[in-house]
């Protein structure tokens, strides 16, 4: 999991308009039906990825998306991933920046650690009135704040 180069020359991730530019094409009959078959792949990869250890930790995290900024909390993290409740609907396969803020005494720094990540939403639901979020994390960066 690295950056893959995607970060613009100060150092901050690319826009969405750049996962929307590569994700993009026409459709023809033959890449409609390609890509059903994609979805169901990628369908039946998800159980691998909720293969993983996951660790309950609640975290405070800042959300981007087409749905626009919020904030919210992680419920768990693993190798893979994080799950976290949101206020807005997300689609599945809709591209998300956020920012897990990882406090300094937890991980033995003078200041917090900001962990920059792009994703994708592989898992949305509603729970108990709470709306849940799984993201795989594609790319992400350390900062020290």
């Amino acid at each position: 999991m690295s950056n893959n180069g995607r970060t613009t020359e100060n150092g901050e991730f690319g826009g969405f308009e750049e996962c929307q530019a590569e994700d993009s094409s026409p459709v023809t009959q033959k890449s409609a039906k390609g890509e059903g078959a994609r979805k169901r792949a990628d369908r039946n990869r998800y159980p691998d990825m909720q293969s993983a250890a996951r660790f309950p930790i609640k975290l405070p995290v800042s959300v981007k998306s087409r749905a626009g900024a919020s904030t919210a909390e992680t419920q768990n993290i693993s190798a893979n991933g994080v799950l976290f409740q949101v206020d807005s609907e997300m689609p599945i396969g809709s591209p998300v920046d956020f920012t897990i803020s990882l406090p300094a005494n937890v991980v033995g720094t003078d200041a917090d650690v900001q962990i920059d990540c792009r994703g994708r939403v592989v898992r949305s639901f509603e729970e108990d009135g709470r709306r849940g979020v799984g993201v795989v994390i594609d790319e992400y960066r350390f900062e020290r704040g």
